[in-house]
């Protein structure tokens, strides 16, 4: 019999209404893409169960292990993800709302990892399922510390939210609206030469027992890093200088505790003034 493990994890800041996303992922043996009438009931369960109302769209990604031929895992990845559409479409979910089925094919391991090598390559013999839920008005912050603009006067510890820093799902590369935006931050760095900081990376909504987010670009799990590098290098290219900055990703280990949009961010804390 095929081994399927399904894990459903649900962020529950707020109750399912204030969520911005969910993923659930199943995870396959080798070679295997059929899902088993068993568990084909627990993911149909889940989407009937969750308020169509609030659903603003479904994405499915197909992943494979890096062992084995590209243009095989390619295929592979692809027809799980197309697997669980047909899924989905049989059981009355709206094809409309399914907005992406993509195969992403083999997930690139570090050279360096030497541990749990089996147990990391199951981890990435999947397809999560990401529903996203209609956008919710914006939270305040009202945390102490915390801005979203440079201020004239800072401490040493706080934190500006870079709020109009987007990318588009999955991406390390800035937008142009976003180069926009990081043009004016420059130009207050420029102007208050004193701060020196942090750029720090944060995502949400990953696959349970997973801090950090892949990146779509490189296939590899550090997108929280390559996001923070992105702004690092542009500010570099805006003439601020190196000596006044380092970044670091940080995954999903430092969840504000209000909506997850707020959790997917990139912003700088204050080391130095």
């Amino acid at each position: 019999m095929v081994k399927y493990i399904w894990i459903l994890t649900l962020f529950t800041f707020f109750g399912l209404s204030a969520q911005e996303e969910v993923v659930q992922s199943v995870y396959f043996d080798t070679n295997i893409y059929l899902i088993d009438a068993d568990q084909a009931k627990v993911v149909i369960d889940f989407i009937k169960k969750t308020d169509s109302t609030t659903i603003e769209s479904i994405e499915i990604f197909g992943y494979c292990d890096d062992v084995g031929k590209e243009d095989y895992n390619k295929k592979l990845s692809t027809n799980r993800a197309n697997g669980v559409r047909d899924l989905f479409i049989e059981n009355g979910i709206k094809n409309k709302i399914i907005i992406t089925i993509e195969g992403k094919g083999r997930i690139l391991i570090d050279d360096d990892i030497v541990e749990n090598l089996p147990e990391v390559r199951s981890k990435n013999r999947r397809v999560d399922v990401v529903i996203n839920f209609k956008p919710q008005p914006k939270e305040d912050l009202h945390i102490p510390g915390f801005y979203n603009s440079i201020q004239k006067t800072h401490v040493v510890g706080d934190r500006i939210y870079l709020e109009n820093i987007l990318f588009e799902r999955g991406s390390s590369k800035l937008t142009n609206k976003s180069k926009l935006e990081l043009d004016k931050v420059a130009r207050m760095l420029l102007k208050y030469k004193n701060l020196k900081f942090e750029i720090q990376g944060h995502v949400c909504c990953t696959p349970p027992n997973q801090r950090e987010a892949i990146d779509k670009d490189t296939k590899k799990r550090k997108l929280s890093t390559n996001r923070a590098e992105s702004v690092y290098k542009y500010l570099i290219y805006k003439k601020i200088s190196k000596d006044r900055m380092t970044f670091k990703g940080y995954g999903n280990t430092q969840p504000l505790g209000k909506n997850t949009e707020l959790d997917r961010r990139v912003e700088l804390v204050i080391t130095k003034i």
